[in-house]
């Protein structure tokens, strides 16, 4: 019998994926406190702390020739995630669902979707800002996936999701154990706060290909 993990929510897949494209549209972001079956989570979960350390690296701001690490900006830590592992492999299949699912409800043209491990260790956060870069335009969708087991409200590391318009606060997200943010990706200044211990989470984004005969689309 397979151990493989699994995603699969049964006929209620159709229904999520329809919530989460009316709250995009509407609202601009979703939270859902449970999203994914907890088997793939733990198996998410196991994969995240077999990783060894050294191949976490700081984590910076920018792309290519404006990339810059800023420990006054951000002090995390990431590693890129790719369909090395079946629960990472499934994780992967679930978003491109979920993408395909998007593209239809909402025509956003979304091209791929990239992502990577986030380890905040204690202290660490990751002051306000968009998921945009200067010039760029190809990420459409943000995603957190959180990966924090029995986290409590003093443990800190809240995402803080903040009015385009107004500047006011939104939603202050406790990074909980199988949540999922999406957002869209140039709209909402958001930040991390400062963690009291360690955590985890998978930030990725759903991209548009803005890719043209003299500039490529980096993946990363």
């Amino acid at each position: 019998m397979s151990t493989q993990p699994v995603f699969d929510r049964g006929p209620g897949d159709g229904d999520l994926y329809e919530q989460i494209a009316v709250a995009l549209e509407r609202d601009g972001y979703i939270v859902l406190p449970h999203a994914l079956d907890l088997a793939a989570v733990d198996g998410l979960f196991l994969d995240l702390k077999s990783v060894d350390e050294e191949e976490f690296k700081r984590a910076g701001i920018g792309r290519q020739s404006d990339f810059q690490v800023n420990p006054f900006v951000r002090s995390d830590r990431v590693r890129w995630l790719d369909g090395e592992t079946p629960s990472a492999r499934v994780f992967l299949d679930w978003m491109e669902a979920l993408k395909l699912a998007l593209n239809r409800r909402l025509f956003l043209g979304l091209f791929d979707y990239e992502c990577h491990y986030a380890s905040y260790p204690v202290g660490a956060f990751y002051k306000k800002h968009v998921d945009a870069f200067k010039g760029r335009s190809n990420r459409v969708l943000s995603t957190v996936f959180y990966l924090n087991p029995v986290w409590q409200p003093g443990d800190g590391g809240e995402l803080v999701i903040y009015d385009p318009n107004t500047d006011q606060v939104l939603e202050k997200v406790l990074p909980e154990y199988g949540k999922l943010v999406i957002f869209l990706s140039e709209e909402f200044p958001h930040e991390v706060l400062a963690a009291q211990r360690e955590r985890y989470s998978i930030a990725g984004w759903f991209r548009v290909n803005a890719s043209s005969a003299a500039l490529a689309d980096p993946a990363a």
